[in-house]
């Protein structure tokens, strides 16, 4: 049977993939931003209460699985949809997933949960090149959260880009540690993951080229580490950055690599005499103490703590999107040499996060390199 014409074209015509990002610096051209739509309080979960204070953990177990209230959705979702018209002024494609029912229960034969929201992708997808690796979480209200992307995932594959799903963990008790308790200062690191199966957030890595780097934390263990790095093989090296902070969640507000040669550190979690080998001819910037008035608010609101003032967004290698009320760190950075953009996305930190956060860049313009020794 002789090929169909549309057959002939897609033989003639080579898909070239709409995915292509290698680092966190190189000039953005497409970015996936998150849904405030139908955002559910996370479900009671101790994986879920250990990363916040208990005062807030007994409040959450009480709230868990209703709708956050209205007024703090309308405030963030004012901040997004300027955050997504600064975007798209830059030039930038802005992608969005669908909107669905958190609401819903869902689960397996060892547990049951509602969903949580789908604010941040950097959390659930990781891209490395052409790939976008579809994280296994270790929330189990989270389960499910890249269903709301598999629209743009399929049209993405359909066009050729690489699409992976890390094993999906079983999440039953053997994953979590039933002692565990968050360390004091001074104590030895503890993390309520066991190594019963691969986890890990997609936000515990940044990219720069064929160096990565992560932080073990209470969502990723040493399997899920160890699953990424076989993954993608010899031609990347990734890097763990010990973190100091007790209740670790995400690389983000601990770590970032801005430009080639150039690393942002929390000097609160990071002791920059440790950090890897590799990072020795980089110029470590140490991020400035956060604004006490936003430190104080954030202290209260958000599940990442007072450093979101780090939680930035790279347009390019100079360019950068930071929060308006942030001034401690948008004069660092241009004390640094960068150009911020102010923009305000402040009351998004309720549902996970900030600009780097609520994002997920698709493309960059550039090609793999190395940029370490």
């Amino acid at each position: 049977m002789s090929a169909s014409p549309d057959e002939k074209a897609n033989a003639a015509e080579p898909l070239v993939s709409p995915v292509n990002s290698h680092n966190e610096w190189d000039p953005l051209e497409e970015i996936l931003v998150g849904r405030l739509d139908g955002a559910r309080i996370p479900s009671h979960h101790p994986v879920v209460a250990c990363n916040i204070p208990p005062w807030a953990a007994r409040l959450q177990g009480l709230a868990a699985g209703f709708r956050y209230p209205r007024v703090l959705i309308e405030r963030a979702q004012h901040e997004l949809d300027q955050f997504i018209a600064l975007l798209r002024s830059l030039g930038i494609t802005v992608t969005r997933p669908d909107v669905v029912d958190h609401g819903q229960h869902f689960g397996a034969p060892d547990w049951s949960s509602r969903g949580f929201c789908n604010t941040c992708p950097r959390d659930s997808m990781l891209v490395i090149g052409d790939e976008i690796i579809e994280a296994p979480m270790a929330w189990p209200c989270r389960y499910f959260e890249t269903h709301s992307y598999r629209a743009v995932l399929k049209d993405y594959f359909r066009r050729g880009a690489r699409w992976t799903a890390a094993p999906r963990p079983q999440l039953t008790d053997a994953l979590f540690d039933p002692d565990y308790r968050v360390p004091g200062a001074g104590e030895p690191m503890r993390y309520i993951l066991t190594e019963f199966e691969p986890v890990f957030d997609a936000a515990d890595f940044v990219r720069a080229g064929r160096d990565l780097f992560v932080t073990r934390s209470n969502v990723t263990n040493r399997m899920g580490i160890d699953w990424l790095r076989r993954h993608l093989g010899p031609g990347y090296r990734i890097h763990e950055i010990e973190s100091r902070c007790r209740t670790p969640m995400h690389i983000d507000t601990t770590f970032l690599v801005l430009a080639p040669g150039k690393a942002l550190v929390n000097p609160e979690y990071i002791d920059v005499d440790r950090l890897p080998e590799v990072l020795n001819s980089w110029d470590i910037l140490v991020a400035p103490e956060p604004d006490p008035v936003e430190e104080r608010l954030l202290r209260i609101t958000s599940m990442c703590g007072k450093w979101l003032s780090m939680n930035i967004l790279m347009i390019d290698d100079k360019r950068v999107i930071a929060e308006r009320h942030h001034t401690n760190m948008l004069r660092a950075l241009e004390g640094w040499g960068f150009e911020p953009i102010p923009c305000d996305l402040l009351h998004y930190a309720p549902f996970g996060g900030s600009f780097h956060c609520a994002t997920l860049d698709i493309r960059r313009r550039g090609t793999l390199q190395s940029y370490v020794d």
